[in-house]
């Protein structure tokens, strides 16, 4: 494991959880409120009271997209590279109970608490994902992407199918899983992005073959259709426009084509990137996250300005990011 790749898988878990802290105040605000309230963001916010979701929360905390990211790494690294689905569904509800209990609404997504809820109530973890379409399953594959190689597309999308099917067992959801893992991996191991988009193609279309089918565009298609607004509109226009046509919702089509679409476009500045994410509405803190895992994946932590790092760090005690990326990186090399 050379140095630069320590610091590239380093810099997508960095990216993740920075691009979430950033969008916690904003996430679910419209694009128009937040660029009345703050413009484009420049760094980190406290929570707004009007916020109904992460009021309360301080300036660069992070939300459950990070929460779940670290539950898959923890999983992945205790499992030695599988993920034990009773053991998913059973931290990822004593989680939820920890944030009721401290009255927190910043909670699982609807198809991750649905799946869980009904593993807990006896349905088989394989069954229990079938509806399982929105972008849980994506906002927290990074780690797949760091503890998995990226020379097969096929073995990557097993190892995202391995994290996913409890909560997301549905071919759209494991094809958007599978581009942000497949962009994560490819960036690690010095890809760059136009040769990781073409790695993320193939896994998008591998992954819409598993899981069961729900109605939903075809997300190869959509992820495509994002990437051509980027190559044939400025910025601004670019940006108006996976807004208003890509979608911001947390359905994967949406989301997920809207995060690649941002990195795309900043593609040579990461942070540049998470603060566009992060201020263009919707599940903008999602967004946001993936769009930085995928590019710090590809420049490394210094991507990312020092002080947003430390401030990360201080805000969110117990969260150690290096203990994980080693634990991941010692089953890239295994595998």
């Amino acid at each position: 494991m050379t140095a630069a790749l320590r610091d590239r898988a380093l810099g997508s878990f960095l990216g993740l959880a920075i691009g979430d802290a950033l969008g916690m105040p904003t996430q679910c605000f419209s694009r128009e409120l937040i660029h009345e309230r703050y413009g484009v963001l420049t760094g980190f916010e406290q929570a707004p009271a009007d916020n109904e979701i992460s009021r309360g929360m301080p300036a660069a905390r992070v939300t459950d997209d990070t929460d779940q990211a670290v539950m898959i790494a923890e999983l992945l690294i205790n499992g030695h590279g599988h993920v034990n689905p009773h053991q998913l569904a059973e931290r990822f509800l004593a989680w939820q109970q920890r944030m009721q209990a401290r009255g927190s609404a910043d909670l699982l997504g609807p198809s991750t608490i649905r799946a869980l809820t009904a593993v807990a109530n006896g349905t088989s973890p394989h069954d229990s994902g079938r509806w399982g379409d929105t972008n849980g399953a994506a906002m927290r594959v990074a780690p797949v992407g760091i503890a998995t190689p990226a020379h097969d597309a096929t073995v990557l999308v097993d190892a995202v199918v391995d994290a996913s099917f409890v909560t997301h067992n549905t071919g759209v959801a494991i094809a958007g899983a599978a581009a942000v893992a497949a962009i994560v991996s490819a960036g690690i191991s010095g890809y760059d992005w136009h040769d990781s988009i073409n790695l993320a193609f193939d896994a998008i279309a591998d992954g819409s073959t598993r899981g069961h089918y729900v109605p939903a565009p075809d997300m190869l298609a959509r992820v495509q259709w994002a990437l051509d607004i980027v190559d044939e509109n400025d910025e601004q226009t670019a940006l108006d426009l996976i807004a208003d046509l890509v979608g911001t919702s947390v359905a994967t089509q949406e989301s997920v084509a809207a995060a690649i679409a941002i990195a795309h476009l900043f593609r040579g500045d990461a942070w540049r990137a998470v603060r566009e994410a992060a201020s263009i509405g919707g599940d903008c803190d999602t967004i946001a996250a993936m769009a930085g895992a995928m590019l710090g994946a590809h420049h490394g932590s210094a991507a990312f300005p020092a002080d947003a790092r430390a401030q990360l760090i201080a805000v969110n005690a117990g969260l150690d990011l290096d203990a994980l990326v080693d634990g991941l990186l010692e089953l890239r090399a295994a595998a």
